[in-house]
């Protein structure tokens, strides 16, 4: 990696730190720049802007906030606490997506740059509704957003407990076997 590819990463590293902390408004780019330890002027020269620089935040962590757990839509239980784990390992996507929506997309789908984001997961529980594994009298959008925010109740966006990675072990397996006991119960046919 030349000087300039590392001084980019860099960036975008303090970056994702300071928008996830603070949000789109909030973020100030002379902390951003000081922690990666490159100026302001190499900043806008890769970016443009701070919103650019949202931008390519945002557009690094797309894949992993989207896909971040496969979905096997005959096992909702097991993607649910497959979400609750990544969010206890990677915070700062759900942070990312959070301040995305606070700050710029408050209504309708959030990742409005990738039309299909979310195809082959509805295709995937359309057919295990057919199947029998999943009520088939629930839209699949909804199964998936239901699922999903199941997932996110002691996320870093929860409005009641967010879990940490240091909670105990016995906490993070109650959570998740009520999530799992809860999903399960939601969706059945």
């Amino acid at each position: 990696m030349n000087a300039g590819e590392a001084t980019k990463r860099r960036l975008l590293d303090a970056a994702t730190a300071e928008f996830a902390t603070y949000g789109i408004a909030g973020a100030r780019v002379d902390r951003i720049s000081a922690t990666a330890r490159a100026n302001k002027a190499q900043l806008y020269a890769y970016f443009g802007n701070k919103e650019g620089l949202f931008d390519a935040v945002f557009g690094e962590h797309l894949d992993m906030i989207v896909n971040t757990v496969p979905l096997d839509a005959k096992d909702l239980p097991g993607y649910a606490t497959g979400l609750y784990d990544a969010y206890l390992v990677h915070p700062e996507l759900v942070r990312l997506a959070t301040w995305s929506r606070l700050e710029r997309v408050p209504a309708g789908d959030l990742i409005t740059n990738m039309e299909d984001h979310d195809a082959l997961k509805l295709r995937s529980i359309a057919d295990a509704q057919r199947d029998g594994h999943i009520n088939p009298a629930l839209a699949p959008t909804d199964v998936l957003s239901l699922v999903t925010a199941m997932s996110m109740a002691w996320s870093p966006a929860s409005v009641i407990i967010a879990a940490a990675r240091d909670d105990a072990d016995a906490e993070h397996e109650r959570r998740k076997s009520a999530l799992a006991e809860t999903v399960r119960r939601a969706f059945a046919p």
